[in-house]
């Protein structure tokens, strides 16, 4: 979002978004401490939140995304206890979507990780 540019002048509804299921910390702009929300679906230029915080449109905050950081954004609308946020700036959100770990399938759970075998080295055959 350029400096001068407000909510309104943003309209972020026709990039395609990712719906997906994450958690991320939220910092209100003038407030101190942190909330955790539900990221419910992501674009590179916004995304939808849902969690108990106390928000209305046009406030400024800061949201920390899983493998990106901290974006800064602006609330674009609220309903119930979901709101939208748009970003100041483009995002990558398949990169949210990666794995944290390093390691191939470290992150992921035991029954969809690949076998690894398990060698016993009492049992290696020295030719």
């Amino acid at each position: 979002m350029k400096r001068n540019q407000t909510v309104n002048d943003v309209d972020h509804r026709q990039l395609g978004r990712d719906s997906l299921f994450l958690m991320a910390d939220l910092r209100l702009a003038g407030q101190d401490g942190e909330h955790r929300v539900k990221v419910r679906n992501l674009s590179a230029g916004g995304m939808m939140a849902e969690g108990h915080v106390k928000v209305a449109r046009g406030i400024k905050l800061d949201i920390n995304l899983r493998n990106i950081g901290w974006v800064e954004g602006f609330v674009a609308w609220v309903q119930d206890n979901r709101f939208g946020i748009a970003f100041a700036n483009d995002i990558e959100p398949k990169v949210a979507r990666e794995p944290l770990a390093s390691n191939p399938g470290e992150g992921a759970p035991r029954f969809v990780r690949p076998m690894v075998p398990i060698v016993d080295p009492a049992r290696i055959r020295k030719i």
